[in-house]
């Protein structure tokens, strides 16, 4: 058996586990009895699923690892914990599909866990919620924060500027593009509520003026997701009976949003990429209220290291890299912003010096 092979087996292992793992522990969470029993089973689907991975490796002579939780199983499961298991389902779902991109997970040769249709929808569509990528975009706002700030910082000390003005272009950095942030998130989501909106407005004319049309397409949608002929005129005709029930059927299958969430708060979103924003942009100029100098300049660094890391950390949460991966990549991107910043720096503030 061919090393290449028995590694494909253990990523195989990992991934089976810790989605086992991960699934164990939001059936330990979920608020929703139905729910709960859904993610149970789910588990007990990927824990069948490591067994067969486990017999592989024993046929092929090779060691099986002790299983092992790991601190992205670790982490979502804090998240599900303080928010609810609705706040992680989407990275967890895109988890799923980037560990089985990268590594396609073989079940040739042992039995798939189909899953009935309540389970099916309890780990896909249903969890789609606007509130779900509310991780992702925390991270890519603290993100955005953090290397601005840095840049303008790296930018300011390479001017040869007096501590002072590093830490208020620092603070005005942090203000300007934090108030930004937000007017541009209030934006889009105005924006996207306005284009839905519009949306669902058309499709409550058609269905108005076309009755017929909204059943056929109704039963089409139901037909899609493996219901008979006859069951989805059925259920397409009872549906149409109540407009608001055929509107909403409609809006939810065509749009892929909820009608009465619509992309959620255009406030709540602003005040929140406002505060990430802050949150990230705070750590390159907070060492300069407590020192000077050279001290200041690699104190900055130093804490924009560590919000590197957070961050790095974040992102692998819904990328399914690895953290190691996803912290160097951080680092390497934000060093060559504040080394081209410096660099521009230092030669404005030696033109400008004269």
């Amino acid at each position: 058996m061919s090393d290449h092979r028995i590694r494909h087996y253990r990523i195989n292992l990992r991934i089976e586990r810790d989605n086992a793992a991960l699934y164990t522990r939001l059936a330990g969470l979920a608020a929703d009895p139905r729910l709960a029993r859904a993610y149970r089973r789910i588990a007990e689907g990927e824990q069948v699923n490591a067994a067969f991975w486990e017999s592989r490796l024993r046929a092929s002579g090779a060691a099986v690892p002790s299983p092992r939780i790991g601190l992205r199983i670790r982490v979502l499961g804090w998240f599900a914990q303080a928010f609810g298991t609705e706040f992680v389902m989407p990275t967890v779902v895109r988890l799923e599909h980037a560990d089985h991109d990268e590594t396609p997970v073989d079940r040739s040769g042992h039995r798939d866990h189909f899953l009935p249709p309540h389970l099916r929808t309890a780990r896909g569509h249903s969890h789609r919620a606007q509130s779900g990528n509310t991780l992702r975009a925390a991270v890519l706002g603290a993100n955005d924060g953090l290397v601005s700030n840095v840049s303008l910082v790296m930018g300011m000390a390479g001017a040869a500027a007096s501590d002072r003005a590093v830490l208020l272009a620092g603070l005005a950095g942090l203000v300007a593009g934090a108030c930004s942030m937000a007017l541009g998130e209030w934006l889009s989501v105005n924006s996207s509520r306005e284009f839905y909106q519009a949306q669902i407005t058309e499709r409550a004319e058609r269905l108005a003026v076309a009755p017929e049309d909204g059943v056929s397409h109704i039963a089409g949608i139901y037909r899609e997701k493996g219901l008979g002929h006859a069951e989805a005129e059925h259920l397409a005709e009872h549906l149409t009976e109540t407009p608001r029930a055929a509107l909403d059927t409609v809006v939810r299958e065509d749009l892929g949003v909820d009608p009465s969430e619509l992309g959620g708060s255009a406030w709540s979103a602003a005040i929140s990429s406002f505060c990430l924003f802050a949150f990230g942009a705070a750590f390159p100029v907070a060492p300069y209220l407590f020192l000077r100098g050279h001290a200041a300049l690699l104190g900055s660094a130093a804490a924009a290291a560590v919000g590197l890391a957070l961050i790095g950390t974040g992102t692998s949460l819904f990328t399914g890299r690895s953290m190691l991966f996803s912290i160097a990549r951080q680092f390497a991107i934000t060093v060559a912003a504040a080394a081209i910043t410096y660099g521009v720096g230092h030669l404005l503030g030696t033109v400008i010096a004269g």
